[in-house]
């Protein structure tokens, strides 16, 4: 799948840079990575679970990463206590992926004092507007449009049709995938005379080292001061960030998730997939927020909430939807009991005893 530095890497190697015991031949070479299904002789794999394992059996692989040792598996392993995260570490250090070739197109357009770091690799059709501040080893696919002001940090890298408009601030090591648009506009009105006037949008957009940024993300800049989005946070596609909104730390935003503006979220934090949260909120840091979730008011550190409209804690939602699941029968239940009181209002026996009781 990958193609190692050299003619491959030893089985001891990799068990030294991963802190892993291993089973088999030190001397194996493993030459690449791959999954269970789709390796080939000298690739190595990992094994997500015991459940995995007859599937690790038929494998090719000539090694594998496993939590504890596996008699049942005929080839060498690698023994940690995170396979996936030590597989992580492998690729990452020996396997990898090759980028653009260094150097910059002829065919692109620049304006003026822009600064081009070193080994940089800039696709055709990229745009660098005036004063644009590019890193080291900075990767700017075909296609990628930089305003005006506007730095990039170090070993970035900006996939083809990204728009990074005046004076927003990217990181170093951040990945932003194709699409995806930085600086917009917030969305921002005030009504007058039956009409929308725009409130001008001044501020910017600051995005931290090491964040991940999915394809067709939108984050608007803030009408003052800054959109911000902390270091290590990963946001996956289709995500809208309004004007102002702060996210912490190694947060995960996963995707067609709705920011509204000035809204603070933590670091830690866990927002899942089509979920909304309304403007001027807190989101205290390690929160979770269950997917489809529609957050109306502020969350607190370390709590979970989902459950639809409104979220709810965890147990409120768990409580909310056993009475939603139940009310096909609850309502047969009801049904059956206004019946049997109307049986009973209808009874003649039943009303001459009423009236004899009243007198």
């Amino acid at each position: 799948m990958n193609t190692p530095p050299s003619d491959g890497i030893s089985l001891k190697q990799l068990a030294g840079a991963i802190t892993a015991k291993f089973q088999g031949p030190g001397d194996l070479l493993i030459t690449g990575v791959n999954s269970p299904e789709g390796a080939e002789p000298g690739e190595i794999a990992y094994l997500a679970g015991e459940r995995y394992l007859e599937t690790a059996q038929r494998s090719r692989a000539s090694a594998f990463i496993v939590s504890k040792p596996f008699q049942q598996l005929r080839m060498p392993q690698l023994i940690v206590s995170n396979p996936q995260y030590a597989f992580v570490q492998i690729i990452n250090r020996f396997f990898p992926q090759e980028h653009l070739a260094r150097g910059i197109a002829k065919d692109i357009w620049q304006g003026e004092d822009v600064r081009i770091g070193r080994d940089v690799s800039i696709g055709p059709f990229v745009t660098l507007s005036d004063r644009a501040n590019i890193g080291d080893r900075v990767t700017l696919y075909p296609g990628v449009f930089i305003g005006a002001n506007v730095k990039i940090g170090d070993d970035s890298m900006l996939y083809p049709g990204v728009t990074i408009l005046d004076r927003c601030e990217i990181g170093a090591h951040v990945i932003i995938h194709a699409g995806t648009v930085i600086g917009s506009d917030g969305f921002g009105y005030l009504q007058h005379g039956g009409q929308h006037h725009k409130i001008p949008q001044r501020g910017t957009v600051v995005i931290e080292n090491e964040v991940e940024l999915g394809a067709n993300v939108t984050i608007d800049r803030a009408t003052f001061g800054r959109t911000l989005i902390k270091r290590g946070t990963k946001i996956d596609n289709l995500v809208q960030i309004a004007h102002n909104v702060t996210i912490g730390d190694n947060s995960i935003v996963i995707a067609l998730v709705g920011i509204a503006g000035s809204t603070t979220i933590g670091q830690q934090v866990m927002i899942g997939g089509q979920s909304g949260l309304v403007d001027h909120l807190t989101v205290g840091d390690h929160a979770r927020i269950a997917a489809g979730s529609s957050v109306l008011r502020n969350v607190e550190a370390g709590t979970t909430v989902g459950g639809g409209i409104p979220a709810l804690p965890a147990e409120a939602a768990l409580r909310r939807q056993i009475l939603i699941d139940r009310l096909p029968e609850l309502r047969q239940e009801l049904t059956e009991l206004v019946k049997r009181v109307q049986a009973i209002e209808g009874n003649p026996r039943t009303a001459k005893t009423r009236k004899t009781k009243k007198s």
